[in-house]
């Protein structure tokens, strides 16, 4: 018989995308220690984890920094969870904006007084805008015309 998977710690999680990345982050909620064993790596509160890794490693950028934290700081809650995420697909800039779509869809599972605050900052809103499809008989991109021949 398989043994049934048992969830020790109370995570929130939720799906964010942009273009063609998606993240999906869960915020652990450690106990009274405030630090825990995540993917084999020791995390304590406060600690963000993309594909196994610090997110120093990722987004080492000030203005990333400035912008994954914002929907935290919005919320006061920098402090309070432990962050793993998922992120595939897409470019960098793209993955970044799949991941502070998804840690403020996960705080409004959290505590739905945080939904005025991050709607109102734009952060539960899907940016949409993908890329458009290659069209047949183009030259190459999707709005690009074939050369015409001059004689």
């Amino acid at each position: 018989m398989a043994k049934a998977k048992v969830k020790s710690n109370l995570y929130h999680e939720a799906v964010g995308r942009r273009k063609s990345a998606i993240s999906r982050v869960r915020l652990y909620v450690p106990g009274k220690e405030k630090s825990m064993l995540l993917e084999g790596n020791k995390a304590s509160v406060g600690n963000i984890f993309i594909n196994k890794k610090p997110i120093a490693t990722l987004f080492a950028a000030d203005h990333e920094k400035v912008r994954y934290l914002e929907p935290l700081l919005l919320t006061k809650s920098d402090e309070r969870f432990i962050i793993s995420a998922h992120i595939r697909g897409g470019g960098r800039s793209a993955q970044l904006d799949a991941f502070i779509h998804s840690i403020s869809r996960a705080l409004e599972k959290v505590d739905e007084g945080y939904r005025p605050v991050l709607k109102q900052a734009g952060l539960l809103t899907r940016d949409a805008r993908i890329r458009e499809r290659r069209k047949v008989g183009t030259g190459g991109k999707a709005r690009r015309q074939k050369q015409s021949p001059k004689r």
